[in-house]
């Protein structure tokens, strides 16, 4: 028997069910559904790449020398020249000799997380002999994304949560754990998409070669955004280190699909030997390889872009500030507006939507209990009319005289 039956009776009547509207089009940033075009401020297609004549055409070349998909895991036979190329320009992005390409970013932190710590233990079935026996730990930002809480779960090793960029709670957690011998691994967000704030990397490295730790980055919501040349949470601090592994995802600011870590190429050849998520399954097809090679060429040709994304946010920051509204934070192009009624929330999202304008209502789990907010994702596409628009929509909210959160 299951109760699989009974919890989807239960979900139709529950005010967190909603059957998702099906879209003619994808958001770029504009999007049409049910005849009627709406604009999207939820869309992590931050540069507008994804319908990009360039991506488009590489695809297509792509299909017609690959065809439509790999059915090979790439240990298997399946390797190709394109990916290897794609692992070289992201490996330099990032300021790395090399980096793993995964079919998408979650199980990119899935495969690194939950097999760094037992790779001496999958190497031994190759023949390795490890000349000592090493313990792990990690230490994870209490806001990191569900896939690297996930992937350090199915790791078995120990975990140990710090506050939000809190790094005097970090310090005294290493601190604590600093005399059983165990090697510390932090793990943060580079951006948390929840909040828009960007981790103290500085701070993140000091404690990392402190306590001898390595440190995952997941740059997934800062690769191609942050940074003079879009390289990222590094890039934006100007911050490097070898103890550094730095995760990006493929299917945001680039356009299309995938994840991947860049590290160093000795560390590289330790994950494509130890990873069931890279060495179990397919890489993602050839096509979008070739689509991601022509969106880092328009990434270094076409910086006017990144700027286009940055003046919008800054322009939706200065339109907002009369109403009164808190924003949670303004430093990236997340721009997390607080309501804290998780119903008031919801019902301002319904009310945005009906106006054209598409906005997320994040609530509870994914943010605090009356911390509800919308999160408006800001675009390289977007037009100042448009913006000028979700703004006057908010206002037109808050003029209403309901309490909202501080």
């Amino acid at each position: 028997m299951h109760d699989l039956s009974d919890i989807a009776s239960w979900l139709q009547h529950h005010p967190i069910y909603h059957d998702s509207s099906v879209h003619a089009t994808l958001p770029d940033p504009t999007f049409v559904t049910q005849g009627e075009t709406v604009v999207s401020f939820s869309t992590n297609n931050y540069l507008a790449l994804a319908n990009h004549p360039r991506l488009v055409a590489a695809a297509k070349q792509g299909l017609d020398r690959y065809g439509v998909g790999n059915c090979e895991s790439r240990l298997l036979g399946g390797d190709l020249d394109v990916y290897r190329e794609l692992e070289r320009r992201l490996g330099a992005l990032k300021h790395k000799s090399d980096a793993v390409l995964f079919v998408t970013g979650y199980m990119a932190n899935i495969g690194v997380l939950s097999s760094i710590v037992k790779a001496a233990t999958l190497a031994r079935l190759h023949g390795f002999r490890a000349k000592k026996r090493h313990k792990y730990a990690y230490y994870s930002d209490e806001f990191n994304h569900i896939s690297i809480r996930e992937g350090i779960q199915m790791s078995g090793a120990l975990r140990y949560n710090y506050r939000h960029c809190d790094m005097n709670h970090l310090e005294s957690l290493l601190q604590a754990g600093a005399t059983d011998g165990t090697t510390p691994i932090i793990v943060s967000d580079g951006v948390f998409s929840m909040e828009g704030t960007i981790a103290p990397l500085p701070e993140l490295v000091a404690l990392a070669e402190r306590f001898g730790a390595l440190l995952y980055i997941d740059d997934a919501h800062a690769t191609g955004i942050l940074g003079a040349n879009g390289g990222g949470t590094s890039e934006h601090f100007n911050c490097y280190s070898s103890n550094i592994m730095q995760m990006g995802t493929l299917s945001k600011a680039l356009g299309s699909i995938g994840g991947f870590v860049a590290v160093d190429k000795e560390v590289a050849n330790v994950i494509r030997l130890t990873s069931s998520a890279y060495g179990f399954t397919c890489p993602p097809p050839p096509d979008q390889a070739a689509a991601l090679l022509a969106a880092l060429d328009i990434l270094e040709e076409e910086p006017q872009r990144r700027q286009r994304l940055w003046d919008n946010q800054r322009y939706f920051i200065e339109q907002m500030q009369p109403l009164g509204y808190t924003i949670i934070s303004t430093a990236t192009p997340i721009l997390p507006v607080l309501i804290g009624d998780a119903e008031t929330c919801q019902r301002y999202a319904v009310e945005l939507r009906r106006e054209g304008v598409h906005v997320d209502s994040i609530q509870f789990p994914a943010a605090p209990v009356g911390q509800a907010r919308l999160r408006f994702m800001m675009n390289a596409g977007h037009t100042r009319a448009q913006i000028d628009h979700a703004v006057s929509v908010m206002a037109r909210l808050v003029g209403r005289g309901e309490r909202l959160a501080a």
